[in-house]
């Protein structure tokens, strides 16, 4: 399997709310580089960063637009999406939904993920959720 079929079944189990492909797919000296409050920076971080979303988002989704693969890192330009049904963060849930544009940079080797990198519009998430206000330009 290639390494683009590789990261688009990462983001298809991840939205079926299967978490065991983070055993699979995540090597054990994996290392992630885009910090989250309370989260290890680690293979079991993966995981706890999915549940904890998956527990406060339950119908979560991570979609693909464009996977470019050069050498050992494979870039992934996505929308992640929800509805919020759970607590999330202190934040109380509030039935909005959210949608955001985002990107994923990992390393893979052997067919595992040993590196990530990412970014996406937590400020966007959060503006959505009703958690932040709009700053909207008058």
């Amino acid at each position: 399997m290639d390494s683009k079929s590789i990261i688009q079944r990462f983001y298809d189990e991840i939205t079926a709310g299967n978490f065991d492909v983070v055993d699979e797919l995540v090597a054990d000296d994996f290392i992630e580089h885009e910090e989250f409050p309370g989260i290890e920076s680690n293979k079991a971080g993966v995981k706890q960063f999915f549940t904890m979303f998956r527990a406060a988002f339950p119908d979560m989704r991570m979609d693909a637009h464009e996977i470019v693969a050069e050498g050992d890192l494979i870039c992934v330009r996505g929308t992640m999406s929800g509805t919020h049904q759970g607590d999330f963060m202190g934040l109380p849930p509030s039935g909005r939904q959210f949608s955001v544009e985002g990107f994923d940079m990992v390393r893979m080797r052997d067919g595992q993920f040993t590196e990530h990198w990412g970014l996406f519009d937590s400020l966007a998430m959060m503006q959505q959720l009703g958690a932040i206000p709009d700053q909207a330009p008058a």
